[in-house]
């Protein structure tokens, strides 16, 4: 595309290392929490940007990858 169409999708610069779902329908993302002691954690959205959601890890996370879907 011509870039036209392009928009944010996430509002904060504390947002990072974005990866799109191999469907190309979902965006992953690392977002750090403000402050020294913030912890960075893994959330993803929609294109339409909307239905943000923290994906639960164990512990601290960043660097989000996809691998195939297992049948």
């Amino acid at each position: 595309t011509d870039g036209s169409q392009e928009r944010l999708l996430t509002a904060s610069f504390l947002d990072e290392g974005p990866t799109w779902a191999p469907n190309g329908r979902v965006l992953m993302f690392t977002r750090e929490s403000a402050g020294a002691e913030g912890q960075p954690a893994l959330f993803s959205v929609d294109i339409s940007g909307r239905n943000l959601r923290r994906v639960p890890t164990a512990t601290a996370a960043s660097d989000p990858a996809w691998s195939p879907l297992q049948p």
